[in-house]
């Protein structure tokens, strides 16, 4: 593995049973009123856990999981990659910001790659989610590489551009759209041929991940690559007509278009042609990034005519499998994870998710690594998630999960440390319904009180905590924290995660502990491996962030 060994904690003895972490995604703590889907739920489970045992609460957004500021959102990626490598790693906005603003992006071998082929003819594609929710992607980021083909030479210039409305205010697609058309009439206005090609919503078309549904991308790859789908001869004429169905009043959801001049697509891909696919953010860039790069062996969906194209992601979304092999911006590079660690020391792990969180807790959680880290030692297991609206079945997998991690405590040899990570209150949190994320966060604290029955049972210690918030806040607000409302006096859905902190709640089944909280300024999520160490048993390696426990002050006899 290539990490040192850790020190024992003499002073802290390892408890008898397993220590099981459950991440309860998307359930922070919010403003405990109306639109607080956490505070509404029924949730005997946590309201017992925080009222009897040690409680912290941690960042889960901002600088605390390395993003550009404190106005930014956490969101699962991050977070997990936080909670694994126990250090703050500047992520993918901050990156690709920093390589903006420095020019580097225009300077690297990759733009090169991509444009000099483009100055005699060909066209630039770009593809990516067009909003400023910063969690997979930013607009500033397009219009920057728009800007920058101008500059170097590119002629030709088309945009597939992907409604949000998860990250951000839905529906607020058309104010992007907006902003977009502005500089693309700019660069057009000095020689560069540029337009938006097609799009459709981030659930709807091309942004799948984890192989859940690959016929969104199939539906993706149709509309960008062969100009397959209702095709509008603006974006403001589709989106006129898309929004009068069902699925159009979220961007979330929005219908694929084209966009068509005399019947035809104006923005088809072609052999000779560039695609950037500008998310930085791995999980939902993998499989249109496949389909692009993987040849005869590619078996998800029929591309039909498979251009040949320099294609290149913002980032590498995938470093194990090398995907895509061209990239603008160098990922950041998690070491020496918590997982590397206990496999080190001979330690079992077991970890479990439903698809939809299942690379958060296994490919994030390693530091952005596929497949198992020492299969000695470790088992990964995953719960197919339900393939309808998430607020339509708001249980979602909750209870599957927890009877994985039961039986996970009853194999031998035991699991010395189990995780999981229940999707209900981010993925029916995202939906913007308040009811069935009520619904979504009641079933995840049932089945926390089956795994938490368990791990007292076994003498083990259970740690509860987040990844970011989401269910903790349903409404859209203004800045004094009042509801905003719709024409209709109806209050504002709110589909973006929060800035809210998390809890984390620590539940060990010994009649003493070892163990008391200490005071940790500032702490965050990355603070959550080194805590893990402690109980059981280990020194974290000293660039970890602290621990947020320590000896006892007094044995049980005083």
């Amino acid at each position: 593995m290539g990490v040192e060994v850790l020190e024992q904690l003499v002073e802290i003895a390892p408890p008898a049973g397993p220590v099981v972490l459950c991440i309860l995604d998307g359930v922070g703590w919010g403003l405990r009123d109306g639109g607080d889907a956490v505070h509404l739920a029924n949730k005997p489970t946590l309201q017992r856990l925080w009222a009897e045992h040690p409680t912290v609460m941690l960042k889960a957004h901002g600088t605390a999981v390395g993003l550009p500021s404190d106005a930014d959102m956490g969101n699962s990626e991050v977070g997990h990659n936080a909670l694994g490598a126990g250090r703050v790693f500047e992520q993918g906005a901050a990156l690709v910001q920093q390589a903006m603003a420095s020019g580097a992006i225009g300077r690297s071998d990759t733009w090169r790659w991509l444009t000099e082929s483009l100055q005699q003819g060909g066209t630039l594609h770009l593809c990516g989610l067009l909003s400023d929710g910063n969690v997979h992607s930013h607009i500033d980021h397009v219009l920057g590489l728009v800007r920058l083909a101008q500059q170097s030479g590119v002629k030709r210039l088309r945009v597939h551009a992907l409604a949000d409305g998860r990250d951000v205010a839905d529906p607020s697609f058309d104010q992007y759209v907006v902003q977009l058309q502005a500089v693309l009439d700019e660069v057009t206005a000095v020689g560069c041929d540029a337009a938006i090609a097609s799009g459709g919503g981030r659930m709807a078309v091309t942004m799948d991940r984890y192989d859940a549904d690959w016929p969104m991308v199939e539906r993706g790859w149709a509309l960008h690559v062969h100009g397959d789908g209702p095709q509008f001869s603006s974006v403001t004429e589709a989106l006129a007509a898309l929004r009068q169905l069902p699925d159009g009043k979220s961007d979330q959801t929005l219908g694929g278009f084209v966009i068509g001049r005399g019947g035809q697509p104006v923005g088809t891909v072609h052999d000779g042609d560039s695609f950037v696919f500008w998310n930085f953010r791995g999980d939902r860039a993998i499989e249109i990034s496949r389909a692009f790069e993987e040849g005869p062996e590619f078996k998800q969906f029929d591309r039909g005519r498979c251009p040949k194209v320099r294609y290149a992601g913002m980032m590498q979304y995938d470093g194990d499998l090398h995907l895509p092999a061209r990239f603008l911006v160098v990922p950041p590079a998690i070491d020496r994870t918590l997982g590397e660690f206990l496999a080190a020391l001979g330690k079992r792990s077991f970890a479990v998710s439903e698809t939809q969180k299942y690379g958060h807790v296994t490919y994030f959680w390693n530091g952005n690594r596929s497949g198992v880290l020492a299969p000695k030692f470790e088992q990964y297991t995953e719960v197919p998630s339900d393939r309808i609206a998430f607020d339509r079945a708001p249980n979602m997998q909750a209870k599957a999960i927890a009877d994985q991690v039961l039986m996970a405590m009853e194999v031998a040899p035991r699991y010395d440390f189990i995780r999981c990570n229940f999707a209900n209150g981010d993925m029916v949190g995202h939906t913007g319904n308040l009811p069935a994320t009520i619904t979504a966060v009641a079933a995840v604290d049932r089945e926390l009180g089956r795994v938490a029955d368990k791990v007292a049972q076994l003498g083990g210690i259970l740690v509860v905590t987040a990844d970011h918030g989401n269910a903790d806040d349903m409404w859209m607000r203004d800045k004094k924290n009042a509801p905003l409302h719709n024409a209709d006096g109806s209050i504002q859905a709110k589909t973006s995660h929060t800035l809210n902190p998390v809890p984390l709640t620590i539940v060990d089944s010994r009649p003493h502990a070892p163990w008391q909280l200490r005071t940790v300024p500032n702490a965050g999520l990355a603070n959550v491996a080194a805590t893990l160490l402690a109980l059981l048993g280990y020194q974290a390696p000293h660039d970890y962030a602290a621990a947020l426990v320590e000896p006892a002050s007094l044995s049980p006899a005083a």
